[in-house]
């Protein structure tokens, strides 16, 4: 009698060097002050001002960043990373989650403020959306971020769906859209982060309305039921 397929488990990333993780705690705490520094005064900041209210040489930044709009990318990418990390450590198979609750969950996770870093985070990106459309480089990096989520997260939906790779590439342009679409729309507004109109409430929204034409993501089952809160059908 064969036996069930056991679920895949996400391979486990190496973990990065004592060097890797200084150098990118120095680049996310210059892009914290950059961000605040674009948000107050808008696109007139310099690299040295940025450099110099980071406490580091002008050298060191453009060591670490070609210009100072990329001084922000790291922050930008804070929320993006966590939510393709989340979605990796999910399982596939007989018993696991969709990819479609799956995708859902690391969203709402991802743009949920846990903390007051997460909340400031949150704020800081509102700022620079608001700073954007006066600012071309500055959005172009906001592009470029989410051009780079897009590509890392097909591999992972590959892994989860077994989809071909027309589909896999669709869900990925569509998950990502909803996310950033979502932000921006948070961003544009008043609301507070984690309200029913912050923007993990709005990402759940986008992408149910953007992957509804994908029924590969709900999988062979979706042990959710239809009225849980993260099925497609939840509130």
């Amino acid at each position: 009698m064969p036996t069930a397929p056991r679920p895949t488990a996400a391979p486990t990333p190496a973990r990065p060097s004592l060097t890797e993780r200084r150098k990118a705690e120095t680049q996310l705490e210059i892009a914290r002050t950059a961000a605040a520094l674009f948000a107050d005064r808008g696109p007139g900041v310099t690299a040295d001002e940025i450099a110099r209210a980071s406490g580091v040489a002008l050298r060191t930044f453009y060591r670490y960043f070609r210009t100072k709009e990329d001084a922000v990318a790291p922050l930008l990418a804070v929320g993006v990373r966590q939510w393709i990390g989340d979605l990796a450590a999910a399982t596939a198979g007989p018993g696991a989650p969709s990819p479609r609750v799956a995708l859902e969950r690391a969203a709402r996770r991802a743009l949920t403020p846990a903390d007051e870093p997460a909340e400031e985070a949150l704020r800081w990106t509102r700022g620079l959306l608001r700073a954007m459309p006066g600012e071309p480089a500055l959005r172009a990096v906001w592009h470029r971020v989410h051009h780079d989520s897009e590509e890392e997260l097909r591999p992972v939906l590959a892994r989860l769906t077994g989809a071909d790779p027309l589909v896999v590439r669709l869900a990925a342009a569509a998950a990502n859209t909803a996310l950033r679409v979502a932000v921006e729309e948070w961003a544009a507004g008043d609301q507070p982060a984690d309200g029913p109109h912050g923007p993990a409430e709005l990402v759940v929204r986008g992408m149910r309305a953007l992957t509804a034409g994908l029924p590969e993501l709900d999988g062979p089952q979706d042990p959710q039921g239809p009225g849980n809160q993260d099925s497609p059908g939840g509130n």
